[in-house]
């Protein structure tokens, strides 16, 4: 009722289904910065296992329900889900298929009376292992992008999760799904036929903001922390704020912070301002470079951290525990919702889709 897991959802068709969202916000007043605030909220926590369990299936999982879905399954899945009463995990990974999502190989045959029969496997699943639906891409035409559609499988006979232990957290509940023989209504197609491609692509913008959002938020701490540890750490008769080398250490952490923290908000404040057909054209390719630029951030904000804490940073107790959870946790956003190298060329990909083809200096 508090309504905190539709605004992890964000604005749109999903506000429908609850009544009230957090700090007395108003449904028509909500938008991204409000999600965003959700969002850093949790990457504050320093718990990224413990918080992926607590809904992050449901942050990537529900949202082609909510745009592309039809009326029933709307009505049906956001009510339960929104609830609380249900939980709902996003299931594209495969184990020879991460990043290259064109290829994957789970099957979804269709019957003669328009059902489908699905056959697969799917990995690395956050929120699967508790899941009761899974938005699932699937292979029914030919090779390549294609041929996938997106289906709305209900846990049921034929679909068997396995938890997977991974460094953060088994909270988060990651998944190894295995769809045997799994018979799947016609109604639960997500959009049309052989065009779930284009959905999951457009899912993925909202995804890498919400993992930019998060990671921000626990950079921003980490660099909190290390500032409020090399006050009162001393070294060689004078605190660590004292010495150069280390306040060249927190001038290259600050700057790097705040430069991506500028650039995550006007990318926000676009989706503020851009209907989503918009959003999924034109902010693909900064959102994509602006996830590549936050997870490389974390990557030398951590390892500064890391120097700067000493021994305390390998400590799972104390005063370095923060430290010590975010250098085990801040890789998986350079990871999930595609890697690195995957995003950096992507970016760059897209906004060569509009450079002039003659254009010279």
């Amino acid at each position: 009722e508090f309504g905190l897991l539709a605004a992890r959802i964000g604005p749109g068709d999903a506000l429908n289904y609850v009544k009230q969202l957090p700090g007395g916000v108003s449904k028509e007043e909500f938008d991204y910065f409000h999600e965003g605030i959700v969002h850093e909220e949790m990457g504050r926590i320093g718990c990224p296992g413990f918080t992926d369990g607590l809904g992050s299936g449901m942050v990537i999982g529900l949202p082609p329900v909510v745009n592309f879905g039809s009326d029933w399954m709307k009505e049906k899945v956001c009510t339960e889900v929104l609830s609380g009463e249900k939980r709902i995990a996003l299931a594209i990974t495969e184990p020879y298929a991460g990043s290259d999502v064109a290829n994957i190989t789970t099957t979804a045959t269709k019957m003669p009376d328009g059902s489908y029969v699905v056959n697969g496997e799917k990995k690395w699943i956050t929120g699967g292992n508790e899941a009761d639906y899974f938005t699932t891409a699937v292979r029914t035409g030919g090779e390549g992008m294609g041929g996938i559609s997106l289906l709305l499988i209900e846990r049921s006979e034929g679909v068997t999760t396995k938890r997977i232990k991974t460094s953060y957290s088994t909270a988060a509940g990651t998944a190894y799904i295995t769809f045997e023989n799994v018979k799947v209504p016609a109604k639960n197609l997500i959009g049309f036929e052989n065009g779930g491609f284009f959905l999951i692509m457009a899912n993925f913008n909202h995804e890498r903001w919400m993992i930019c959002a998060y990671l921000m938020s626990s950079i921003r701490a980490a660099v909190e922390q290390t500032m409020l540890w090399c006050n009162q750490r001393k070294a060689f008769g004078k605190n660590l704020l004292q010495q150069p080398a280390v306040r060249q250490k927190l001038a290259n952490m600050i700057a790097q912070v705040e430069a991506v923290q500028h650039w995550y908000e006007a990318i926000t404040h676009q989706m503020c301002t851009m209907p989503y057909e918009d959003q999924t054209q034109k902010l693909s390719s900064p959102t994509s470079l602006l996830k590549y630029q936050v997870t490389r951030a974390a990557h030398d904000i951590c390892d500064d951290a890391v120097q700067l804490f000493g021994g305390r940073s390998i400590t799972q107790t104390g005063m370095g525990k923060y430290i010590e959870r975010f250098q085990k946790t801040y890789k998986f956003g350079a990871i999930l919702g595609g890697s690195e190298e995957i995003m950096a060329d992507l970016g760059v990909r897209l906004a060569l889709k509009d450079m002039p083809k003659n254009a010279r200096l």
